[in-house]
């Protein structure tokens, strides 16, 4: 599968000024894979170590972190030559090797020349469990992400599909094929985007086959939780991994603590949501008091709304049959409107933003609010039908005056008073 990640990967190998890289993102994403694929086309060699399947493998990293004598040892475990800007050095499941982290920090002050890459499930928290070996300002750091539908529909051979979109959501230009789309967009809204289970439907086209697939790897983000927690944390992070099919179930789609469990509080539950971020399974957007530059002046991370980094995944949990997902009277109109909003937050957070939603004194809310790289601030509207009304988007348009505004729905692409019509399958042109 083709993956934007190596567009990244890439320009980091060409950096003058290259940092050991570390590649963050939620366990059966496709770190392994991706970051192999992108070693194998651009370097002579690549030299994999795990840390966790390898256990003979962190004692290098135990005597000392002089990276020449790292480097000696390293050649002769893995039986191969390793040369500064000709090897890729692959450190999986870095976590399970405090040691080796803190490594990273030397190779990038005494042997730069080194191409490092580090990976590995729940990294996230392990970072922000091992601050003291954690190497501050000596490494680079991306996310990876599931496949969005830009990538689904390249999974699929679909490129000319993607030039389509990108070309009419530049021009504001309807879509001669739009129908088409949305009937793919509806088929990855259930498949979702983890390569584990693109590859099974890939292989046998059948549903049934994508379900088991899904609940393989919930029950592997549920083992993550108890090994990499304690006894009494797994039990509450489980709890509010759970809860998030109910909390996005509710009207406006808060967070609540009560929705975990009856008398939950903030200093019982607060950590394990920060865990399930951490850990790259759920994305955190918080509320947004003024839509004005900077965003971040005015967030208020005690109220938020959490998402799942993948709507497949969303979809698994609220059990959804195939034929009621692909039917038009399946009486999906109670979790339409959760999976889009849930699918325009992973979009967003693929592409580098950090979406928040704008709300004015309860009595109107906006989606998402989005800052570009020019600092102009963006609302965003998502809706899962051709109904767009919004009096809340209304609200907001006159008391900021955004230059222009964005609505997602399963209308054509537009452009009209101000607000840019977007398919629910072009959010990853945002």
């Amino acid at each position: 599968m083709e993956r934007k990640i190596e567009k990244r990967l890439l320009e980091w190998k060409n950096q003058s000024s290259r940092k050991p890289l570390i590649v963050q993102g939620a366990r059966q994403v496709g770190k392994t894979f991706t970051i192999l694929n992108f070693g194998k086309a651009h370097y002579k060699n690549v030299v994999y170590l795990n840390f966790e399947s390898q256990p003979d493998l962190s004692p290098i990293f135990e005597r000392n972190l002089d990276p020449a004598r790292i480097i000696r040892e390293l050649s002769v475990f893995s039986d191969s030559s390793i040369f500064e800007g000709d090897t890729l050095i692959f450190f999986d499941e870095i976590q399970a090797c405090e040691k080796a982290l803190t490594s990273l920090k030397y190779f990038n002050e005494s042997a730069p020349g080194y191409h490092i890459i580090a990976a590995g499930s729940l990294l996230g928290v392990a970072l922000n469990r091992e601050t003291r070996s954690f190497p501050v300002g000596k490494v680079d750091m991306i996310t990876q992400y599931p496949l969005d539908f830009e990538e689904f529909l390249m999974a699929f051979g679909h490129t000319t599909a993607v030039e389509m979109i990108r070309e009419c959501f530049n021009g504001n230009k309807s879509c001669s094929v739009h129908q088409s789309f949305l009937d793919y967009f509806h088929q990855y809204m259930f498949i979702g985007g983890m390569p584990q289970v693109i590859n099974e439907y890939l292989r046998s086209e059948d549903f049934t086959f994508v379900g088991i697939a899904q609940r393989a790897i919930h029950d592997a983000y549920i083992a993550d939780m108890a090994k990499y927690a304690t006894a009494a944390e797994t039990i509450r992070i489980i709890a509010v991994y759970e809860s998030i099919p109910s909390q996005l179930a509710r009207e406006n789609h808060k967070f609540q603590y009560k929705l975990v469990k009856s008398g939950g509080r903030s200093s019982v539950y607060e950590l394990p949501v920060e865990w399930l971020k951490a850990a790259g399974i759920v994305i955190k957007c918080p509320k947004i008091a003024v839509g004005a530059f900077p965003l971040s002046a005015s967030t208020d991370q005690s109220a938020f709304k959490i998402y799942l980094s993948d709507t497949g995944m969303l979809c698994s949990k609220y059990g959804v049959p195939a034929q009621r997902m692909f039917s038009e009277t399946g009486g999906m109109d109670s979790v339409k409107g959760i999976l889009a909003e849930n699918h325009v937050a992973a979009a967003l957070a693929v592409n580098g933003y950090l979406p928040g939603y704008w709300e004015s004194d309860g009595k109107a809310e906006v989606d998402f609010l989005i800052q570009n790289a020019g600092g102009d601030v963006i609302p965003i509207e998502v809706k899962s039908s051709e109904n767009v009304r919004s009096r809340s988007l209304q609200q907001y348009v006159i008391r900021y005056k955004p230059d222009y505004s964005i609505r997602l729905s399963t209308k054509n692409f537009g452009f009209e008073n101000q607000i840019k019509s977007v398919p629910l399958y072009a959010a990853f042109c945002i």
